[in-house]
Parts: structure tokens; sequence; C-alpha cells
């Protein structure tokens, strides 16, 4: 699945900036950061496996919220200076796209169902 493998592929960029931060830092941001941006790919997962379309786009819809306040994060690293201009923009434009790719899944999933209905 297209959204799951670029959640992980963003979570191992981000991993690689939360092991640079000193310790003081990823206990104020750091842990927050790295656990939100992680969360987004762990509900997407979680989500794939139930079997309603609601009770799947409830785990889409959290990974969405975890992906808003991942951006908030990597805004609060590049302005207090713990990542580059450039490392903020190739990161803030991966969720970017991460979070359409996200939001077309949810609409698919709705679709997928209502097709289903038609069906029957």
């Amino acid at each position: 699945m297209e959204v799951y493998k670029l959640s992980k592929e963003i979570s191992k960029e981000c991993w690689e900036i939360y092991k640079k931060l000193d310790w003081q830092t990823r206990k104020t941001i750091g842990d927050q950061f790295i656990s939100a941006i992680d969360s987004i790919g762990a509900n997407v997962a979680e989500g794939f496996g139930r079997f309603h379309y609601l009770d799947r786009n409830k785990f889409n819809y959290n990974a969405r919220g975890s992906l808003l306040e991942s951006l908030h994060w990597v805004d609060l690293l590049k302005d207090r200076g713990f990542i580059s201009k450039e490392i903020h923009a190739n990161l803030n434009g991966n969720l970017r796209t991460l979070m359409v790719k996200l939001n077309n899944y949810i609409v698919s999933t709705k679709n997928k169902n209502k097709e289903k209905s038609k069906v029957l």
C-alpha cells in the first residue's frame, strides 16, 4: 500500500533527525515528534486490518491527525534551529504529499463501500 510505504520512508528520515538531537531536546520536542510521525503508519496499518470501512477510516482519520501534528513538530524543529531550512522543506513536502495520498485513500475507502451497497 503506497500510503503505508511512504509513511515508513518518512519515519525513517525522521528517525535520523531524532537520533542527532541532544537528550534535553529529545525529551521536550523529539519524543513527541517521533511518536507523531510513527503513529501515521501505525494507524494506517491498523485500519487496513479492519473489516468495516467506518472502522478502517477511524484509524485513517487518526493517521491524518498525527500527520498534521507532525507538520507542527517539523515547523518547531526548524523555527528553533534543530533542522535546516532544506531539511524542513523536504520533510514538509513529503508530509504534504502523504496527506494528499492519505485523503485520497480515505475517499476511496468510502467509495468502495458505496459501490458495494449499490450491488446489493
